[in-house]
């Protein structure tokens, strides 16, 4: 069997997770966190220019650094464990960050990672909790 199909059938081994490094999960969590923010962000349509910057806006590293802060009360030990190896795993930041928001950004991403791969229901309820923040955030700026 092929191993893409083990990952996303969700039969691979605790040993063969923690052969994968947290950059790894982190570099997944991030194209899982981007395609979810453009997707809650379809509707209602706008020009693509207006649709970029309010992606980019929840992409940022300090965004999700936020996310991360919000959702740490319901993480269990487990994903708090993940969040931590992501976030030790870099000791170096972009020059506009700083090296503890870059962390906790791909803390973030590394959780989303690990759960694409081994818990998508737990993954699809994290993010339905950031849902909430967004929606919140989208009603603050009609305002």
């Amino acid at each position: 069997m092929p191993y893409w199909n083990l990952i996303f059938n969700g039969e691979i081994s605790a040993s063969s997770l923690q052969q994968i490094s947290p950059v790894s999960f982190a570099y997944i969590g991030d194209a899982v966190y981007e395609l979810y923010v453009r997707t809650n962000f379809l509707l209602p349509p706008q020009k693509i220019s207006d649709y970029h910057h309010q992606v980019v806006e929840k992409v940022r590293a300090e965004a999700q650094a936020a996310y991360l802060q919000n959702l740490y009360p319901i993480l269990t030990e487990i994903e708090l464990n993940w969040v931590r190896r992501g976030r030790n795993s870099v000791n170096k930041s972009p020059r506009r960050l700083s090296l503890q928001i870059y962390q906790q950004a791909t803390g973030l991403e590394t959780l989303l990672g690990y759960l694409y791969i081994c818990d998508r229901p737990r993954l699809e309820y994290l993010l339905s909790q950031l849902e909430m923040s967004f929606n919140k955030n989208k009603k603050k700026q009609k305002s």
